[in-house]
C-alpha cells in the first residue's frame, strides 16, 4: 500500500492531498486521518478495506476499488457503500484482471444492482454457503440430490421448520427426535456441537 500510496502522490494525483488509512494504525491516527479527510484537508484517501464498515463520509464522491474481483459480493457492496452518502452524484469504479468467469459474474453483479439481498442472493449462488456444521466459509456442501443456490425458497421453508423443532426440542432429546439426533452426530461427529455455539 506505501508503494501506491507514493506512486500516486508523485504520479498522476501529484498535487493533490493524500493520505494512507490501515489496520495498523491506531485508533487516533485512524480517527485523525478520517477527519481531516471529512474536513477537506485531504483530498484523496488510500486505504485498505478498513474503510468497509463504519466511515461516514457523506462529501466522498469516488471511489476506486482495485483488485476488485479478488473481493466478493458482499464486501464489495460495503465498499461501494462508503461513497454516495451526500446528495452529490457518486461513482465507484471497480478495477481487476477478470481472468476467471465467477470473476466477471460477480463484477458483471455489481454494475446490475444496488439490493443488498440481490447480491446476497447472487454471492450464495456464486461462492457457495461453505459447510453448515465446519469451517470452510464457501463452496457447495456435500448434497447428494439438492443444488441449494436453486432452492432457496425451499432452505427457507426447511430453516423455518428447523427453527420450530429447535424451540420445542432444542437437544432433540424427545423419543420422537431420537433417529435425528442418531444421524446427526454420525454425519456430523464432533463438528455437531459448533451447530449449537450462540
Amino acid at each position: 500500500m506505501t508503494k501506491e500510496f507514493k506512486r500516486l502522490s508523485e504520479g498522476p494525483l501529484a498535487g493533490l492531498k493524500l493520505a494512507m488509512l490501515h489496520g495498523r494504525m491506531t485508533t487516533e491516527e485512524k480517527h485523525a486521518t478520517m477527519t481531516s479527510f471529512r474536513e477537506g484537508g485531504v483530498n484523496v484517501l488510500v486505504a485498505t478495506t478498513v474503510i468497509e464498515v463504519g466511515i461516514d463520509v457523506p462529501n466522498a464522491t469516488v471511489m476506486v476499488i482495485d483488485n476488485a474481483d479478488q473481493f466478493g459480493l458482499s464486501q464489495l457492496h460495503q465498499l461501494r457503500g462508503r461513497v454516495g452518502r451526500g446528495s452529490e452524484l457518486s461513482y465507484c469504479i471497480l478495477i481487476g484482471d477478470g481472468q476467471g468467469e465467477i470473476a466477471k459474474e460477480r463484477l458483471a453483479v455489481m454494475t446490475q444492482t444496488n439490493n443488498g439481498f440481490e447480491i446476497a442472493e447472487r454471492d450464495l449462488a456464486l461462492r457457495g454457503p461453505g459447510e453448515f456444521f465446519g469451517t470452510r466459509q464457501h463452496g457447495l456442501p456435500e448434497f447428494k440430490l439438492a443444488d441449494i443456490t436453486q432452492e432457496l425458497q425451499l432452505l427457507q421453508q426447511a430453516k423455518e421448520d428447523a427453527l420450530g423443532l429447535l424451540e420445542v426440542d432444542p437437544r432433540l432429546r424427545r423419543a420422537e427426535h431420537a433417529k435425528l439426533r442418531a444421524a446427526l452426530i454420525e454425519r456430523f461427529g464432533d463438528s455437531l456441537p459448533l451447530a449449537q455455539v450462540g
